[in-house]
Protein backbone atom coordinates (compact mmCIF):
# COMPACT_ATOMS: atom_id res chain seq x y z
CA UNK A 1 0.00 0.00 0.00
CA UNK A 2 1.20 3.47 -0.56
CA UNK A 3 2.76 5.58 2.22
CA UNK A 4 0.58 8.87 2.67
CA UNK A 5 3.63 11.51 2.82
CA UNK A 6 4.60 13.60 5.88
CA UNK A 7 4.59 17.14 5.76
CA UNK A 8 5.51 18.15 9.21
CA UNK A 9 8.87 20.22 8.12
CA UNK A 10 6.83 21.67 5.62
CA UNK A 11 3.99 23.40 8.48
CA UNK A 12 6.91 23.98 10.37
CA UNK A 13 8.12 26.08 7.64
CA UNK A 14 4.89 27.72 6.75
CA UNK A 15 4.13 28.69 10.77
CA UNK A 16 7.32 30.28 10.78
CA UNK A 17 7.05 32.33 8.29
CA UNK A 18 3.70 33.01 9.00
CA UNK A 19 4.29 33.70 12.76
CA UNK A 20 7.17 35.54 12.60
CA UNK A 21 7.75 39.21 11.64
CA UNK A 22 11.31 40.37 9.98
CA UNK A 23 11.48 43.36 12.76
CA UNK A 24 10.00 45.19 15.94
CA UNK A 25 7.67 46.96 12.91
CA UNK A 26 6.19 44.34 11.95
CA UNK A 27 5.26 43.02 15.19
CA UNK A 28 3.55 46.25 15.99
CA UNK A 29 1.50 46.15 12.26
CA UNK A 30 -0.07 42.56 14.17
CA UNK A 31 -1.49 44.92 16.52
CA UNK A 32 1.07 44.34 19.29
CA UNK A 33 0.98 47.49 21.88
CA UNK A 34 3.38 46.06 24.43
CA UNK A 35 6.49 46.70 24.47
CA UNK A 36 8.88 43.40 25.52
CA UNK A 37 11.10 40.79 23.65
CA UNK A 38 9.83 39.20 20.88
CA UNK A 39 11.26 36.37 18.17
CA UNK A 40 11.66 37.91 14.72
CA UNK A 41 12.59 36.33 11.46
CA UNK A 42 16.34 37.44 10.72
CA UNK A 43 16.97 34.55 7.62
CA UNK A 44 17.77 37.24 5.39
CA UNK A 45 20.78 37.75 7.41
CA UNK A 46 21.42 34.59 7.34
CA UNK A 47 20.69 34.56 11.57
CA UNK A 48 17.27 32.58 11.64
CA UNK A 49 15.22 33.38 14.17
CA UNK A 50 16.34 35.46 16.63
CA UNK A 51 14.98 37.72 19.88
CA UNK A 52 14.97 41.61 19.93
CA UNK A 53 13.73 44.30 22.21
CA UNK A 54 10.81 46.10 21.04
CA UNK A 55 10.10 49.37 21.99
CA UNK A 56 6.27 49.69 20.97
CA UNK A 57 5.20 52.83 23.68
CA UNK A 58 7.89 55.75 22.32
CA UNK A 59 7.51 57.74 18.99
CA UNK A 60 4.71 55.20 17.68
CA UNK A 61 6.16 51.77 18.34
CA UNK A 62 7.74 49.47 16.35
CA UNK A 63 11.19 50.34 17.35
CA UNK A 64 14.19 48.05 17.69
CA UNK A 65 16.37 48.31 20.82
CA UNK A 66 20.02 47.75 20.21
CA UNK A 67 21.72 49.39 23.52
CA UNK A 68 20.16 49.72 26.88
CA UNK A 69 22.02 50.61 30.26
CA UNK A 70 20.01 50.63 33.43
CA UNK A 71 21.21 49.22 36.19
CA UNK A 72 25.18 48.73 35.83
CA UNK A 73 25.31 44.69 36.05
CA UNK A 74 26.17 44.26 32.67
CA UNK A 75 30.22 45.36 31.65
CA UNK A 76 30.63 47.42 28.60
CA UNK A 77 34.62 47.24 28.81
CA UNK A 78 34.26 44.92 25.73
CA UNK A 79 36.86 44.51 23.04
CA UNK A 80 36.23 44.69 19.59
CA UNK A 81 35.04 41.34 18.63
CA UNK A 82 32.31 41.42 21.25
CA UNK A 83 30.81 44.48 20.44
CA UNK A 84 30.63 43.25 16.72
CA UNK A 85 28.87 39.90 17.85
CA UNK A 86 27.02 41.64 20.41
CA UNK A 87 26.60 40.55 24.47
CA UNK A 88 24.29 41.00 27.52
CA UNK A 89 20.16 40.03 27.64
CA UNK A 90 17.95 41.55 25.54
CA UNK A 91 15.50 41.53 28.79
CA UNK A 92 17.63 44.25 30.72
CA UNK A 93 21.76 45.72 29.86
CA UNK A 94 22.72 44.71 26.36
CA UNK A 95 24.30 45.77 23.03
CA UNK A 96 23.21 43.82 20.49
CA UNK A 97 26.15 43.88 17.67
CA UNK A 98 28.18 45.75 15.10
CA UNK A 99 27.69 43.05 12.39
CA UNK A 100 23.73 42.94 12.59
CA UNK A 101 23.51 46.85 12.98
CA UNK A 102 25.46 47.20 9.59
CA UNK A 103 23.02 43.96 8.00
CA UNK A 104 19.98 46.04 9.25
CA UNK A 105 20.93 49.31 8.47
CA UNK A 106 22.44 48.68 4.63
CA UNK A 107 19.39 46.75 3.48
CA UNK A 108 16.92 49.93 3.79
CA UNK A 109 16.91 52.86 5.25
CA UNK A 110 16.43 53.25 8.59
CA UNK A 111 15.82 56.26 11.77
CA UNK A 112 17.52 56.40 14.73
CA UNK A 113 15.89 57.01 18.46
CA UNK A 114 17.62 57.28 21.76
CA UNK A 115 15.80 57.99 25.09
CA UNK A 116 17.77 59.02 28.27
CA UNK A 117 16.44 58.90 32.08
CA UNK A 118 18.58 60.99 34.79
CA UNK A 119 18.37 59.91 38.35
CA UNK A 120 16.16 62.86 39.33
CA UNK A 121 13.84 61.53 37.03
CA UNK A 122 13.87 63.61 34.12
CA UNK A 123 13.34 62.60 30.51
CA UNK A 124 14.96 63.39 27.31
CA UNK A 125 15.20 61.91 23.43
CA UNK A 126 16.70 62.45 20.21
CA UNK A 127 15.36 61.05 16.98
CA UNK A 128 17.87 61.01 13.98
CA UNK A 129 15.75 60.60 10.58
CA UNK A 130 18.92 59.42 9.27
CA UNK A 131 20.89 56.43 10.43
CA UNK A 132 23.27 53.92 8.85
CA UNK A 133 26.05 51.46 10.75
CA UNK A 134 29.20 51.01 7.70
CA UNK A 135 30.71 47.32 7.79
CA UNK A 136 33.61 46.54 9.49
CA UNK A 137 35.93 46.78 6.69
CA UNK A 138 34.34 50.48 7.09
CA UNK A 139 35.12 50.33 10.80
CA UNK A 140 31.34 50.13 11.54
CA UNK A 141 31.41 54.40 10.25
CA UNK A 142 28.14 56.31 12.24
CA UNK A 143 26.06 58.34 9.49
CA UNK A 144 23.33 60.03 10.93
CA UNK A 145 21.62 63.03 10.49
CA UNK A 146 18.11 65.05 10.44
CA UNK A 147 18.24 65.75 14.28
CA UNK A 148 14.88 65.78 16.69
CA UNK A 149 13.99 66.03 19.69
CA UNK A 150 14.87 67.72 23.27
CA UNK A 151 17.85 65.72 24.35
CA UNK A 152 20.19 68.09 22.26
CA UNK A 153 22.25 67.06 19.11
CA UNK A 154 24.95 65.72 21.10
CA UNK A 155 25.30 62.83 18.38
CA UNK A 156 26.22 65.52 15.95
CA UNK A 157 29.83 65.39 16.71
CA UNK A 158 30.29 61.34 16.09
CA UNK A 159 28.41 61.59 13.13
CA UNK A 160 30.85 60.02 10.49
CA UNK A 161 33.60 58.25 13.16
CA UNK A 162 34.41 54.77 12.83
CA UNK A 163 33.95 52.63 16.29
CA UNK A 164 36.61 52.33 18.76
CA UNK A 165 36.96 50.03 21.55
CA UNK A 166 39.78 49.69 24.04
CA UNK A 167 41.87 47.21 22.08
CA UNK A 168 40.59 48.65 18.37
CA UNK A 169 41.80 52.88 17.93
CA UNK A 170 39.95 53.91 15.41
CA UNK A 171 39.60 57.83 16.57
CA UNK A 172 41.06 61.03 15.52
CA UNK A 173 42.73 61.89 19.11
CA UNK A 174 45.84 61.08 19.77
CA UNK A 175 45.40 58.36 22.37
CA UNK A 176 42.44 55.83 22.22
CA UNK A 177 39.26 57.25 23.84
CA UNK A 178 37.86 54.36 24.87
CA UNK A 179 40.48 53.72 27.14
CA UNK A 180 40.38 56.97 28.21
CA UNK A 181 37.30 57.29 28.83
CA UNK A 182 36.06 53.80 29.44
CA UNK A 183 34.00 52.96 26.72
CA UNK A 184 33.36 51.70 23.47
CA UNK A 185 32.04 54.56 20.67
CA UNK A 186 32.27 56.42 17.60
CA UNK A 187 34.78 58.73 19.04
CA UNK A 188 35.83 61.40 17.26
CA UNK A 189 38.51 63.09 19.57
CA UNK A 190 36.75 62.43 22.11
CA UNK A 191 33.02 62.97 22.48
CA UNK A 192 29.93 65.48 22.70
CA UNK A 193 28.16 61.80 24.52
CA UNK A 194 29.05 58.28 25.30
CA UNK A 195 26.47 55.81 26.06
CA UNK A 196 28.96 53.20 26.88
CA UNK A 197 30.61 54.14 29.19
CA UNK A 198 30.85 53.17 32.91
CA UNK A 199 27.65 53.46 35.44
CA UNK A 200 28.85 55.85 37.65
CA UNK A 201 25.31 56.74 38.97
CA UNK A 202 24.71 60.55 38.32
CA UNK A 203 27.30 63.40 39.24
CA UNK A 204 30.80 62.54 39.30
CA UNK A 205 34.10 64.39 38.98
CA UNK A 206 35.75 62.43 36.63
CA UNK A 207 35.63 64.00 33.07
CA UNK A 208 33.00 62.51 30.70
CA UNK A 209 33.77 58.53 31.73
CA UNK A 210 30.54 57.71 32.56
CA UNK A 211 27.20 57.37 30.65
CA UNK A 212 27.04 60.76 28.91
CA UNK A 213 24.53 63.08 26.82
CA UNK A 214 26.28 66.40 26.76
CA UNK A 215 23.33 68.28 25.87
CA UNK A 216 20.93 66.57 28.05
CA UNK A 217 22.98 66.31 31.27
CA UNK A 218 26.51 67.42 30.22
CA UNK A 219 29.71 65.40 30.60
CA UNK A 220 30.07 65.42 34.52
CA UNK A 221 26.89 63.49 34.75
CA UNK A 222 26.21 59.54 34.37
CA UNK A 223 23.09 58.58 33.01
CA UNK A 224 20.53 56.17 35.11
CA UNK A 225 18.74 54.60 31.73
CA UNK A 226 19.68 54.88 28.03
CA UNK A 227 18.49 52.99 25.00
CA UNK A 228 19.07 53.10 21.74
CA UNK A 229 16.86 51.62 19.04
CA UNK A 230 16.25 51.81 15.60
CA UNK A 231 13.14 51.54 12.80
CA UNK A 232 12.60 51.63 9.29
CA UNK A 233 12.32 54.88 7.86
CA UNK A 234 8.50 55.21 6.31
CA UNK A 235 8.47 56.71 2.87
CA UNK A 236 8.53 60.06 2.38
Amino acid sequence: MKETPQLPLLRFSLEVCLTYQTSCEGVRDLGVSRSGVYTVNFSSYELGLHDVSCDMVNGGGGWMVFQRRENGDQSFKKGWQDYADGFGNVKSEFWLGNDLLHEITASTPHELRVDLEDFEGNFAFAEYSTFLIRSVEKRYQLLCGGYSGNAGDSLANQNEMFFTTIDMDNDRATENCAVLFHGAWWHNSCHECNLNGDYLGGSHESYADGIEWKGFTGLYYSLKFTEMKLRQRSPE
